[in-house]
């Protein structure tokens, strides 16, 4: 299918959104977040409005929309999708090593990481309109993710980081909100797939430990827009995740499908089983119910939960609200260097956090292993898959 090309114009200045260029400078973005105040302080910043500002205006781009509908490339889309074909180049050059004794991360993903890390500059550079002073900011969002280097983990976190490296590039006028079709149903959608080369080559293991409690083991934004594409479908139904033959025809053309065909075909149980949050919201009469559902979700349990938005990374463009205090000389020596840095278990040396009274949370306590993994040993050891962390009861979803 051919896509349709248009000039783009780049020749406006570097914006923070207000058509003004940032006051302090670009920086390269760091974590602020360390305790559910800073959390609390978020919620009522500007740039948490911008993050769902976003989310909502890209998911209605969508509406109606297949993943392959003809959609107009202008450059700069037409320029990320080639730095996405360069990643997805380097994973393809990139073999895992012989890690077959363990279910969890196969460290040759630090080596595919350490040469992202070398070819963004080169890459970022060849964005039509990027201003090269802006580079050291806006890569440091897409750096953020692929998944983290020292823990071989990936989740909602990381996807966010994505969606945050698009609002940078749209604050620069790389890209537009006229774009954000485009953004949803091929940028956004071949990152994931460049996304699930990765879970499935270097087994990244689950971000947090909340297991089959969750939509997905790593992503949240393809089943959100998913279900803005469904929105006003005239026979699809949300208990249409159920036939699996549809699902197999319809993957190509909807997100949503196309992720419960891709759970379902690492995960050998039922999604009631392996997915029950899932197959709760199949019980939803509408897609529109549903989508609303994911937004209010995604704002609970992402943008509001502190394992999550502690990773948040604050710069010019996206800026941290005044009343979170800035990283003393401790917090700034450690940043980048430790994985676990910042996090509220972490704190305790600091004398912030009592770690045998708070735990160590829902972030990294325990490893959890990669799905793939898991399969791979199911299907070497004959026996069922063991090893999800399963606590609690099913959280009732917001969608009623």
């Amino acid at each position: 299918m051919t896509e349709s090309h248009s000039e783009h114009s780049h020749n406006h200045p570097a914006s923070n959104g207000n058509g003004t260029a940032p006051e302090a400078g670009f920086v390269k973005p760091r974590k602020r977040i360390l305790l559910s105040e800073h959390v609390a302080a978020f919620q009522q910043s500007p740039t948490h409005a911008t993050i769902l500002d976003h989310i909502t205006a890209m998911n209605e781009a969508v509406v109606g929309v297949k993943l392959t509908d003809e959609v107009e490339i202008p450059p700069g889309v037409h320029a990320l999708l080639e730095v996405l074909d360069r990643v997805d180049d380097i994973a393809k050059d990139t073999p895992p090593a012989n890690n077959e004794k363990s279910r969890f991360g196969n460290p040759a993903f630090r080596t595919f990481m350490d040469r992202v890390v070398a070819e963004a500059p080169a890459l970022h550079e060849k964005i039509p309109g990027l201003p090269k002073e802006a580079i050291v900011e806006v890569s440091g969002y897409f750096l953020e993710c692929w998944g983290n280097k020292q823990r071989i983990d990936y989740g909602s976190g990381m996807e966010l980081n994505f969606l945050c490296w698009l609002i940078c590039l749209e604050k620069l006028s790389v890209v537009t909100p006229s774009d954000y079709r485009a953004l949803v149903i091929r940028v956004f959608w071949r990152y994931v797939s460049i996304m699930r080369r990765l879970q499935s080559t270097y087994w990244l293991e689950p971000a947090g430990s909340h297991g089959v409690w969750g939509l997905d083991d790593y992503h949240f934004l393809p089943f959100l827009w998913g279900a803005g594409q469904l929105r006003d479908h005239k026979y699809l139904k949300p208990k249409s995740i159920h036939d699996a033959e549809l699902v197999e025809e319809m993957e190509k053309d909807y997100m949503y499908l196309a992720c419960i065909r891709f759970i379902n075909s690492i995960k050998t149980a039922s999604l009631r089983w392996h997915s029950p949050m899932l197959d709760d919201i199949s019980s939803v009469k509408t897609w529109a119910k549903v989508n609303e559902g994911m937004i209010k979700m995604y704002r609970a349990e992402v943008l509001a939960k502190l394992p999550i938005i502690q990773h948040f990374l604050f710069g010019s463009l996206l800026q941290c609200p005044d009343s979170i205090p800035p990283p003393d000389e401790h917090e700034l020596e450690h940043d980048g260097h430790d994985a676990h840095w910042g996090h509220a278990h972490s704190l305790q040396e600091a004398g912030k956090v009592d770690r045998d009274k708070f735990g160590w949370g829902d972030c990294c306590g325990i490893p959890v292993p990669s799905a793939f993994g898991q399969a791979q040993a199911e299907k070497e050891g004959g026996g069922k898959l063991k090893g999800f962390p399963v606590t609690g009861a099913i959280r009732r979803v917001p969608f009623d």
